[in-house]
């Protein structure tokens, strides 16, 4: 019981923190200029960054969109600690997504 409400606890604050979305610059990857970084488009993964788990489809869609993003978001204090976070390296691999080198 107590890993239920962890995990939800975690999610809420997740979602509250995910309220701003930032504008990507082009990053030289012509598949993704004019990516809106969103990290709510993330909570798919959350689960899998937090307990361990495989990520889904839909998390590995959103990570491989989202893939221009993931320096802004290491930087960002609110997601730095998923983001590099060794779950997160697992997921990133599971899915065939390079880990970010900011």
């Amino acid at each position: 019981m107590k890993i239920v409400t962890l995990i939800l606890v975690v999610s809420v604050m997740l979602s509250l923190s995910f309220s701003a979305a930032i504008k990507a610059a082009d990053t030289g990857d012509k598949g993704n200029v004019g990516v809106t970084c969103d990290a709510r488009q993330l909570q798919p993964c959350l689960a899998a960054i937090t307990g361990g788990g495989q990520p889904s489809g839909e998390c590995c869609a959103k990570l491989t969109e989202q893939q221009s993003c993931l320096c802004g978001f290491a930087k960002n204090p609110a997601f730095a600690q998923y983001i590099s976070s060794p779950n997160s390296r697992k997921v990133l691999a599971a899915c065939g997504v390079a880990y970010p080198t900011c």
